[in-house]
């Protein structure tokens, strides 16, 4: 990935709200990722003016100036809707949820994204049966249970449920997963996949 060329002029809040549209066009994002990203972006202004053989002392201090700009930039955007930590969770946990994901790692998931923790879990309500089919989903990309060859010994079952706890759900969850009858997981599956 190629990385937008820094500018030899010294950022100010319209080049940084340009950054971040930029960023915003091309990703989805948190006002957490977002401050990050626009920081990085700022530091690497910095090094690039050192590098040109700016004073030192003059880059320091217009890094320091602009920094303050950051947050505002970022508030402005989220007032404006273009950017919404609700919607990016929303839509970021089915996507995660339909890709096999428990609950607790959907969750943990968004609060590594810069997702409010309590926004995270609310944005995965706790619904027995959305996390029964999540662990099927996990259970046939991995040939888990009710979709693997064969029958399973006492062994084969103890580490199909540590594959599955590891994956974050709940030994009921899992064992509900691995003890669902071949043809009822697949036709779960299959309702799961199409919508």
């Amino acid at each position: 990935m190629a990385r937008a060329p820094v500018s030899a002029l010294p950022p100010d809040a319209a080049a940084l709200r340009e950054a971040a549209l930029a960023h915003l066009a091309r990703y989805a994002t948190t006002e957490a990722r977002l401050r990050q990203v626009l920081t990085r972006r700022l530091d690497r202004w910095a090094r690039a003016a050192a590098a040109s053989g700016r004073d030192p002392a003059e880059v320091a201090a217009t890094r320091a100036a602009a920094l303050p700009l950051v947050v505002p930039v970022v508030a402005a955007l989220a007032a404006s809707g273009v950017l919404d930590d609700a919607a990016f969770a929303a839509s970021r946990a089915a996507g995660l949820r339909r890709a096999g994901r428990s609950r607790r790692a959907i969750a943990a998931g968004l609060i590594a994204r810069g997702v409010d923790p309590a926004l995270a879990r609310e944005s995965v309500p706790e619904d027995a049966e959305a996390e029964l089919g999540a662990a099927l989903l996990l259970a046939r990309r991995r040939r888990l249970g009710p979709f693997r060859a064969g029958a399973g010994d006492t062994e084969t079952v103890r580490r199909e449920l540590g594959v599955l706890a590891r994956a974050g759900f709940a030994e009921a969850a899992a064992r509900a997963a691995l003890g669902t009858e071949p043809a009822v997981a697949e036709a779960w599956v299959e309702r799961l996949r199409r919508g």
